[in-house]
């Protein structure tokens, strides 16, 4: 049983003539009889006694009258109320970060986001492993904060800004007050603090084997997170080397370049076809909430 077929049956009933209720459901006479005898077939009953001159309702048809037109209303209401609830409903962005560094830069594109894009609803996904270019890939997230030397193969790369690399240490470190640093001074710098990839970039990674090869066991510290790296330099156990975020700089921190380091291209992946209004939308505010915090 169909709409169109309670929709022929309420206008045959109402109008007791075929070609009457045809005109008004704006079909043609053959289609409305034949929806009127599909809905016959399938109750088994006939609803319509039809002669030459005139056409009126069984005793059927008159007993199912008193349902049909339920049903009809029914079936309105329910697919107003669907389409509403769609119409309504927030409109879902799967963001994935592998740092509280994420987090950070994105604060201000959310708060901005909140404010003029109410049915937009960022779910975020913070995982430190390369467990999230799955996550892209399978489209659990749309977004993806990523270095561009590890961003995921099928996907699009956009860059936000530019990371130098840095030596990261306490004022009281021995380093501190040099306004470059080598790595050959790094090699005698003292303890350091360590992460792999895709905590970070891999040529941040190799730059830190060439120091971290040259120290005795004792003098390297290897850390599951940069929440932990960045706790262990704060508060004077070692020194790092990281790509920085100058916007997010710790102030009681000094962030020192290291000499022969390019700066790196910091983004965003997605998948290439997966460009729609609202990761659109999301991407121009982030791109504009960054480059405002830049030039503060």
């Amino acid at each position: 049983m169909n709409t169109t077929q309670l929709e022929c049956f309420l206008a045959v009933a109402d109008y007791l003539n075929f070609s009457r209720a045809a005109q008004h459901l704006r079909l043609t006479q053959p289609a409305v009889s034949h929806q009127v005898k599909t809905l016959e077939d399938e109750l088994g009953v006939a609803l319509f006694q039809r002669t030459s001159k005139k056409v009126r309702l069984t005793q059927e048809g008159h007993m199912f009258l008193q349902y049909a037109g339920k049903i009809l209303q029914l079936s309105n209401i329910s697919r107003m109320r669907v389409k509403g609830c769609y119409e309504a409903r927030p409109m879902r962005l799967g963001l994935g970060c592998r740092s509280t560094a994420d987090l950070r830069l994105l604060r201000p594109a959310l708060e901005r986001l909140r404010q003029e894009e109410e049915r937009i609803l960022p779910m975020i996904r913070l995982i430190p492993l390369s467990a999230l270019d799955n996550l892209l890939t399978e489209g659990d997230i749309q977004v993806l904060f990523t270095f561009q030397e590890t961003a995921p193969q099928n996907s699009v790369y956009r860059e936000l800004l530019r990371s130098p690399v840095v030596f990261v240490c306490r004022e009281d470190h021995p380093l501190a007050q040099c306004e470059t640093v080598t790595v050959e001074q790094l090699k005698e710098g003292g303890l350091i603090a360590a992460c792999r990839p895709p905590l970070c970039p891999p040529s941040v990674f190799a730059l830190q084997g060439q120091i971290v090869t040259s120290k005795p066991p004792e003098e390297v510290i290897f850390c599951e997170s940069q929440e932990v790296l960045f706790t262990l330099v704060e508060t004077g156990y070692a020194f790092s080397i990281m790509a920085d975020f100058p916007q997010l700089r710790a102030p009681q921190l000094r962030y020192i370049p290291v000499e022969g380091c390019e700066p790196l291209s910091f983004g965003v992946s997605y998948l290439r076809g997966n460009r729609g209004q609202t990761l659109r939308r999301f991407l121009s505010v982030l791109e504009e909430s960054i480059q405002m915090k830049n030039e503060e």
